[in-house]
């Protein structure tokens, strides 16, 4: 039987992300985005409670929870507050998660241990993007060669979140030139490591208190036990760099619960709009060309909240995700970029102006369908695993 009740905890978690979001991070939206700048006091708070390591293990110092459900949650109510500050907080999420995919006992110790340390914020990053390879990651040209008891890394990353700033960059890099997947291979550079460097930081049209830069790497020299493993110790022969990438289908959900969070912001602003607005003597909201917008925004809100708890309940099942994780972060992305679009319209005059929060949710909306793979990328791995090809 189906049940759609959330739990005591998840609701107590779903209350703790809602008001830090409404209390800590709404009254500072505007301002950093507008400034474009790294918000490091509100991530600081964040930190202070947990916010952005509740779902380590606690035995390397992390809150425990493995809910994905719960995780969803957090996602959909700190992007409601503002996706970019959201971004700030969550944002070490892809390294932590590929580190404690892939890495050794040691290394999870280490740099999970970093990443939740109670009495500093530390940030990490995950450098997987080039500029002449993204979704084509297969064609990347940063490069590890093995000197020794090191390795060198050289190449350039870009579109990094918190690139350059982080304590842990987790880096792809080709290990053999030319083989394509086969080559590409993780590892873990440490904030000031010599010949690690930031490169231009991008001006975005949203999200833009997040920190996006490239990461330079010029002859970088780490030990050798700085490469991840590999997916179970390597003992299946997948790698740290495809375990990673293995581990995006585990992201793209609450990529997907963001996007559904900046769609419900701009949905319920609109809708609060239209019953005071009125025109022509009347409340625009009893006009259908109105009335209609709001009903189908509300109801691709709720498709889409269904989509993402589908794909977190399979994960937290322990069962394969990938089909239903593509499906939930493609539609939520779509229906943000839509519902924001709409609630534009519904404000007129008023929603293209930057006293009103809708045209910053349209902008913040659209990366949606940009990051942590394309809507053209969700596509293709959605309609071949449809037609039985993985």
């Amino acid at each position: 039987m189906l049940n759609f009740e959330l739990t005591a905890e998840q609701k107590e978690m779903q209350k703790v992300a809602r008001d830090f979001a409404q209390e800590q991070i709404r009254p500072v939206a505007a301002h950093y985005d507008e400034t474009e700048e790294f918000p490091w006091d509100v991530v600081r708070a964040a930190h202070k409670i947990g916010l952005t390591t509740y779902q380590y293990p606690e035995e390397y110092g992390g809150g425990g929870i493995t809910d994905a459900i719960t995780h969803l949650l957090i996602a959909e109510e700190l992007a409601w507050g503002c996706a970019g500050i959201q971004t700030c907080i969550t944002g070490s999420g892809l390294a932590g998660t590929g580190i404690l995919a892939t890495g050794t006992e040691e290394q999870k110790r280490k740099y999970i241990g970093m990443l939740c340390d109670p009495k500093e914020l530390r940030l990490g990053a995950m450098g997987l993007t080039e500029p002449d390879a993204g979704s084509d990651v297969s064609s990347m040209r940063t490069t590890a060669v093995r000197d020794g008891d090191s390795w060198v890394l050289n190449g350039t990353k870009q579109f990094i979140t918190h690139g350059g700033i982080a304590d842990i960059h987790v880096i792809f890099a080709q290990t053999q030139p030319g083989s394509g997947w086969k080559g590409i291979e993780c590892f873990v550079v440490e904030k000031g490591t010599p010949g690690l460097s930031m490169g231009r930081k991008e001006k975005k049209l949203g999200v833009r208190a997040s920190h996006t830069a490239q990461v330079v790497l010029e002859d970088c020299r780490i030990p050798l036990e700085n490469r991840l493993s590999g997916l179970d110790g390597n003992a299946k022969g997948i790698s740290g760099g495809l375990g990673c990438l293995m581990m995006l289908d585990r992201t793209r959900p609450a990529v997907g619960a963001a996007a559904l969070g900046v769609a419900r912001a701009a949905y319920e602003y609109a809708l609060e709009y239209a019953k005071t607005r009125q025109a022509f003597g009347k409340k625009i909201i009893e006009n259908q060309g109105i009335s209609f917008k709001l009903a189908d925004m509300a109801t691709g809100i709720d498709a889409a909240r269904l989509l993402i708890w589908r794909a977190g309940w399979l994960q937290s099942q322990g069962k394969s995700a990938s089909l239903e994780a593509s499906m939930a972060k493609l539609f939520a992305g779509d229906l943000a970029m839509r519902v924001t679009e709409e609630a534009v319209q519904i404000l007129g005059g008023n929603g293209y102006i930057r006293e009103y929060p809708v045209e910053k949710w349209m902008r913040d909306a659209k990366i949606f369908k940009i990051w942590e793979g394309t809507a053209e990328i969700q596509r293709l791995v959605i309609s071949r695993q449809i037609a039985g090809r993985r």
